[in-house]
Order: C-alpha cells, then sequence, then structure tokens
C-alpha cells in the first residue's frame, strides 16, 4: 500500500510540473518571471547608476540634469528650478509600505490608451460614434471627480498613425484635450519598416498633428516638436521572435531624434515581447544590429543625470494576481489592461501599488501607467460606464482616510516630467510654472 501512494504522489507533481512548465511557455513568463520573483536588482540588464553626489550637492535641478533636452522637457525654465532639497527620502523603502503605514506617499496615474477608432474596422458610421462617444460624455461623467490638487481625470489618446483615415476625430480630440481632460500622443503599427521609412512615418505624423490639428507640443529650449510614443502589437525595437510587425532594431535612436521624450509601450505580458526588466522606470539605446535593444538600461534615480543619447522608458505594472486565479488554479498575469471584463477595481488599484514603480531613491513618488484600448467594443462601456465612476469614488474615498495619501490623474508628458522631477529631489510635484515658481520662492 505504501508504494502505490508514493507512485501517485510523484506521478501527480510530474504531472502538474508539466503543466506549469507549459503553461509557463505559453504565456512566455520564462521572459520576465526571475526578474519578478527575485527583484530588479538582481537583474543583470538593468545597470544600477553612478552615484553623482556633487549633482546633489550644487544645489540646483538644472545643474543636476545635464542633458539639455531633459532639462528643456521640465515645467519650467532651467533658471527657475526649484532648489534640489530631498537628498533621502525617510521612512519604508517601497511605495506599498509607505501607503500601508500611512507615510507620506504621491501617487500619479496616467491611463494611456492606444486609442483606435476604426479597431477591428468597422463601418465608417460606427467609427463616428465611437469618437463623437467619447469627447462627448467624458466630460460630463468625470468633470465631477478631482485628485489631490483638483484635477479632473486624465486621458493619454495614443493615436495610430496608421489608421489616420478621419481628421475630423483628431479636432474633436482637441476640443477633449482642451477643456483639460487629457493629451493626443503617437501611436504606430508598422511592419518589415526600415530606419527610414520608420522616420518618415514619424516626422510627418508629428508634424500633421501639429499643424493641422494643433496638437503635440514643442521643445521651450529647442522649438522642436515633442510627442510620447506607444507602439503598435508590442513590437517596439523589432522585439518579436518572428521579426513581424516592426522591421528596425534602431527604433529608440529613431524616436529620440524625431522628438519623442519617452515611450509608454510596456508591460507587454504575456506577449513575447515583453523586456526582462519590469515595474521599472529606466533608460535605453538602441543599436542596428541587435533587435530589442530595450531589453537593457538603466535604471533612473535620484540625483543622477539621464545617460546621453537613451531614451526614457516608463512601465506600466506587471504582476501575478494570486486572488484572481484562472480556472481557481493559476495566478493571472496583472499587466495594468484595463478591459471590459477587468475595469479599474480598488483591488487593482493595490496589485499595481505592490509593483512599487518608482525612481530609485523616490518610493514616497509611485508612477502607475496604465494602459487599454478605449475605442474597442465593450472596452468603451466600460471607460464610460459605472465601473470606473465606482473606481475614481473609491480613490478619493481612501484619500480621504490616509492623510498622506496623495494621488494624481496626469498625462503621458506630465508623468515623463514628474520622473525628472524625481531625479532631481524636487520636495513635491510641480505640475506648471506658476507652481514652479512657487516652489522656489518658498525654499529662498
Amino acid at each position: 500500500m505504501f508504494w502505490p501512494v508514493i507512485i501517485t504522489v510523484i506521478s501527480v507533481l510530474v504531472v502538474e510540473s508539466i503543466v506549469v512548465a507549459v503553461i509557463v511557455r505559453k504565456k512566455h513568463l520564462d521572459r520576465w518571471l526571475p526578474s519578478y520573483l527575485f527583484g530588479m536588482d538582481s537583474c543583470p540588464r538593468l545597470n544600477q547608476p553612478v552615484p553623482r553626489p556633487e549633482a546633489i550637492e550644487s544645489g540646483t535641478a538644472a545643474e543636476l540634469l545635464e542633458s539639455p533636452k531633459t532639462r528643456a522637457d521640465a515645467p519650467c525654465g532651467e533658471d527657475e528650478f526649484p532648489p534640489v532639497r530631498v537628498t533621502k527620502v525617510k521612512g519604508h523603502r517601497t511605495p506599498f509600505e509607505r501607503f500601508q503605514q500611512d507615510e507620506p506617499l504621491h501617487v500619479f496615474i496616467a491611463v494611456c490608451d492606444h486609442y483606435e477608432p476604426d479597431n477591428a474596422h468597422p463601418a465608417r458610421h460606427v467609427a463616428d460614434a465611437r469618437n463623437a462617444r467619447w469627447c462627448r460624455e467624458y466630460p460630463e461623467l468625470f468633470g465631477r471627480f478631482e485628485d489631490s490638487r483638483g484635477r479632473s481625470p486624465q486621458h493619454s489618446f495614443f493615436y495610430p498613425q496608421d489608421e489616420y483615415f478621419v481628421p475630423e476625430y483628431l479636432d474633436q480630440l482637441k476640443g477633449l484635450c482642451e477643456a483639460g481632460f487629457g493629451d493626443v500622443e503617437i501611436h504606430l503599427h508598422h511592419n518589415d519598416d526600415t530606419a527610414s521609412g520608420l522616420r518618415d512615418k514619424l516626422e510627418s505624423f508629428r508634424d500633421t498633428l501639429h499643424n493641422r490639428h494643433g496638437l503635440l507640443r514643442r521643445d521651450p529650449r529647442t522649438g522642436e516638436l515633442t510627442y510620447g510614443f506607444i507602439h503598435g502589437n508590442w513590437a517596439l525595437c523589432n522585439s518579436r521572435d518572428d521579426g513581424k510587425w516592426c522591421g528596425v532594431n534602431d527604433e529608440l535612436t529613431i524616436l529620440r531624434e524625431t522628438g519623442c521624450y519617452a515611450d509608454f509601450t510596456l508591460p507587454s505580458a504575456p506577449e513575447a515581447t515583453q523586456t526582462r526588466i519590469v515595474n521599472s522606470i529606466y533608460y535605453s539605446a538602441s543599436e542596428p544590429s541587435r533587435p530589442k535593444s530595450h531589453d537593457r538600461g538603466t535604471r533612473a534615480a535620484l540625483g543622477v543625470a539621464p545617460p546621453q543619447k537613451h531614451l526614457l522608458m516608463v512601465q506600466g505594472p506587471l504582476t501575478m494576481d494570486w486572488q484572481d486565479r484562472t480556472r481557481g488554479v493559476m495566478p493571472r498575469i496583472e499587466n495594468a489592461d484595463l478591459l471590459h471584463r477587468r475595469p479599474p477595481t480598488w483591488h487593482r488599484f493595490q496589485q499595481w501599488l505592490r509593483c512599487g514603480i518608482h525612481v530609485t531613491g523616490r518610493p514616497d513618488w509611485c508612477f502607475m501607467k496604465l494602459h487599454t484600448h478605449g475605442c474597442k467594443d465593450g472596452n468603451i462601456d466600460m471607460w464610460l460606464g459605472e465601473q470606473t465612476q465606482s473606481f475614481h469614488h473609491e480613490l478619493a474615498n481612501q484619500s480621504a482616510d490616509r492623510k498622506n495619501f496623495h494621488y494624481y490623474y496626469v498625462t503621458a508628458w506630465e508623468m515623463a516630467q514628474l520622473v525628472h522631477q524625481a531625479e532631481a529631489g524636487f520636495a513635491r510635484p510641480v505640475f506648471d510654472e506658476a507652481a514652479a515658481k512657487a516652489e522656489l520662492a518658498g525654499a529662498l
């Protein structure tokens, strides 16, 4: 009787191991699970920046952020930066621990929408109705919500260059953005492309968005147009194993040279394009001879100037949700994708907070980059329905109950600038030039 039991137990364990191995390979968990389980400190793909204490001691963020583009991207003139006053943050070392202990915590929430009115190639009147509904209902539903600074929820519309069929859609979105509800950035699906072809697409669409629609910004220092970017099909830097849906290894260089201030593509799990680097804000540079170069990079950190000729990579949360299991067994992949069947909830918010995405040395500032396809059938009903409104109500209630928990609805552009502020040691987030001047005056 003893041996049959042992054999049965071993057989069950072997079968379970095989099943788990199959799932791991199918979901491409082998790409990122080791980094997730053992922490990014153990990931050889993510370099720890070389400390530069003299940058902090110099006393101004302008001297700290040596990159001309980085200085220009900040929300005020380089001679008007508030003095650097944070060299070390007291308290717990992760955002979630700070939240649990009610220590000072600022959470920045950016919704980056792969915004495709023509998703699934509907009839023109269907796409028209989708875009019109967003522009009509979003202000009506969410204008009554306010974050810790009194601002309504923001939405960053990453519009696809390859689906620029109806210019009037962007004119309508411009009105929504001018009313204070978001921003428009660049999204791109491309296949079997070349470096010159990619550059032409980006430059042409960038100029069209600005010249035809009055969208995007100019770099206050150089006068050049800037934009945030999301790669279609997750294939940034030619990162698919089969080489489809891109074709350009040197994509990060071309993005940076055409005015991109940051990439917001990741996470892409469970796709094979997911990097080994997870839950991080970092810098990466591409190489013509090697695909998926953003699988390597250097952390963004307090008191450290960004590497020259690198692009800022802002990742969203990626974790395993053990409280929400597939068929009651395997934990779901929590990748901050907001879908009709997985709307924003307080439970998911806590999962995102556990991921603790922050600039190294600044656990008091947490960055939540969420993503969605807001114009897909089903998703649009979730976004413009009661589920999303309930989430905003819960955020407000939690903030009222926790005196040190502050949350902010931000655009993709603002999130990138807040990363640079965290690097520079701003004591509190600064959102506009007037606030920056007040911060400076308070420091003198």
